[in-house]
């Protein structure tokens, strides 16, 4: 049930980070960023009536809240840096993610597998190979890659919190999360980059669309959450680039050096490593 949780989120993910890519291509990031969040907040709200969950205390819900944060602003890399860059370079550097909860696991005792280990081994290496390109001269970092690592510390966080704030309600812990992230964004957006949150009417689909997958998403690794160690079902969700750059090959035809690909193989692969062991 867990695999099937984590990996359910990882193709939600990987889904709507597409369309949030493309979506920021044509306007500012912290549009698509409020907007999407705040239909997701909706369905959500749903979703905690529903569940009928009893409201487990503002204390034990900060963990989620600094989930929220860490995730609004993790997303707000991962787009920025999936309209500058390759989404096939950034997704899956941005997938380095479970190395954070990973590292928390360890520090409280449950220790990761060496399997687990060469897993994240691979992850790295992989994310060196996406991230340089070579220049006349020498070589430089990618475009987007510096974006995809602050995105994979920020997911990265956000699974440690939101695996806190489970422990107490999975439904109220979405809830307090994405009403952070909603107003991180909103306040990013009016009061830092002046930016307006009235998108193009042709736009507002592919804006339901993202807060519909990332708010799914949430919701089944929320519920993961409750039935396993943070890191691995981190790692399991972090399959999600597979979703963004398949669809980035046939939607958009977009092309990659023969380096690049083993590279992205490599990362990805240490990923699984990591949820098999």
């Amino acid at each position: 049930m867990l695999s099937l949780l984590a990996l359910g989120g990882a193709l939600s993910w990987g889904a709507g980070d597409f369309l949030a890519g493309l979506a920021t291509k044509r306007i500012a990031v912290f549009t698509v960023l409020a907007l999407s969040q705040a239909i997701g907040l909706v369905g959500i709200g749903v979703w905690v009536v529903v569940a009928r969950d009893p409201f487990p205390g503002v204390v034990e819900l900060i963990p989620a809240v600094l989930a929220g944060l860490a995730g609004a602003i993790g997303l707000a890399a991962l787009y920025r840096g999936l309209a500058v860059g390759a989404m096939g370079i950034v997704a899956p550097i941005s997938a380095a993610s479970p190395i954070v909860p990973l590292s928390v696991d360890a520090a409280q005792g449950v220790v990761p597998a060496t399997a687990q280990w060469l897993g994240v081994a691979l992850v790295l290496g992989g994310i060196v190979t996406l991230s340089r390109e070579p220049k006349s001269g020498g070589q430089r970092i990618a475009a987007g890659a510096g974006l995809a690592v602050v995105a994979a510390v920020g997911f990265g966080l956000f699974f440690v919190g939101l695996d806190a704030g489970a422990d107490e309600s999975a439904p109220w812990a979405v809830v307090a999360a994405r009403s952070a992230s909603v107003t991180f964004a909103v306040a990013a957006a009016v009061f830092i980059t002046r930016t307006s949150l009235r998108p193009p009417r042709a736009l507002l689909p592919a804006l339901v669309a993202i807060g519909v997958f990332d708010t799914g998403a949430n919701v089944l690794v929320a519920y993961a959450l409750t039935k396993g160690a943070a890191g691995i079902v981190a790692v399991l969700s972090a399959l999600y680039p597979v979703v963004t750059v398949v669809l980035a090959r046939v939607v958009l035809e977009e092309q990659l050096s023969s380096s690049r690909r083993v590279g992205g193989v490599v990362a990805l692969g240490g990923a699984a490593l990591v949820a098999a062991g």
